[in-house]
């Protein structure tokens, strides 16, 4: 069974409800369709009768909640909760009101916010911040965090790798600035991804272009700064760095370059030291070595949203409800 025939399983295993926002694209309904066939979760639709008509036609959507936001009878109790949250940001009644028929991301999130979904994911047609936006201002952090980041499942075929060709790599999709604060707070939100989507303990690797104080420069006191902060925090935790990517992964060259350490040459969970090298990271293995790649998947909320691809599949829209009704369980 592969990765996401898991992720599929344990999905079914404790339905959730997950909102779909985007009923301008067909993808969106190619998506429900499959996930309703196969049980992976309850599936909500926001979208005017007009809207679901043109773009859901030929789906079977039997199952599906269709909630059309200019006529939801719940609306009122979205509109009251979204000026509960940002009153003191200004927002009125019909500020609201008009927010929530404009985009639809924000009625999804006050849905989850009062208890009607699980969770969302959005961004087949709507940009990465299009997504998070609503969500932070609406769902906000979980407590003690404070900011949100991105990671991708890697699942690589016929790999030596990591567990057993599994991989999380972040932040790949979100943040633009990091410092050695955020640097360690996206290694534990990692390591907690990794322990829930692989159901295997995650040695994380620091990555940077020097191993272990080779190299000298600012941005190599701050990976390794990052380190330090995590291992105060989690002393039992495996985590080290910082690692050049061979070292991180090939037993041989960490018996050079780190010997002793713990995760060098067997990490399974990569903290990459600017959103220039994650992406970029990514998107190479994902095609030089043909990996699967899942994501990305947001963490750090207080209930989960997710982010798709804009050049994403109905099947890669599958697979990220599955993993954000997974999401949903653990928290």
């Amino acid at each position: 069974m592969g990765f996401i025939d898991e992720i599929k399983a344990k999905a079914k295993a404790d339905k959730k409800t997950i909102v779909l926002p985007e009923s301008m694209d067909k993808r969106t309904f190619d998506a429900a369709e499959k996930i309703l066939k196969e049980g992976i979760a309850n599936i909500v639709i926001i979208g005017t009768p007009e809207e679901i008509a043109k773009n859901g036609e030929g789906y079977d959507l039997t199952g599906a909640i269709l909630v059309d936001p200019f006529n939801d009878p719940n609306k009122q109790k979205y509109i009251d909760k979204f000026v509960e949250l940002r009153a003191k940001k200004g927002v009125t009644p019909e500020a609201a009101k008009e927010q929530m028929e404009k985009d639809y991301m924000y009625y999804a999130c006050l849905m989850c916010k009062c208890g009607d979904a699980d969770g969302v994911v959005s961004g087949a047609c709507h940009s990465t911040g299009n997504t998070i936006r609503p969500a932070l201002q609406l769902l906000k952090t979980k407590p003690g965090i404070n900011s949100v980041s991105g990671f991708f499942l890697m699942e690589v075929p016929d790999c030596e790798f990591g567990e057993n060709g599994l991989f999380v790599f972040a932040d790949c999709a979100v943040n633009t600035d990091f410092d050695s604060p955020k640097l360690a707070e996206i290694a534990e939100l990692s390591a907690e991804s990794f322990r829930s989507f692989v159901g295997a303990e995650p040695k994380v690797a620091m990555l940077s272009y020097s191993t272990m104080g080779s190299a000298k420069h600012d941005d190599v006191t701050k990976v390794a700064d990052a380190v330090k902060l995590v291992k105060e925090k989690h002393p039992d935790l495996a985590i080290d760095g910082e690692l050049q990517l061979d070292a991180a992964l090939v037993q041989s060259v960490a018996d050079l370059k780190a010997p002793g350490s713990k995760v060098a040459g067997h990490a399974n969970t990569l903290v990459f030291p600017s959103l220039e090298a994650g992406n970029i990271g990514y998107k190479l293995v994902q095609r030089l070595a043909k990996a699967n790649a899942y994501g990305p998947v947001l963490q750090g909320l207080s209930m989960p949203v997710n982010d798709l691809s804009r050049g994403c599949y109905a099947d890669d829209i599958v697979g990220v409800v599955a993993m954000t009704a997974v999401q949903a369980q653990v928290q």
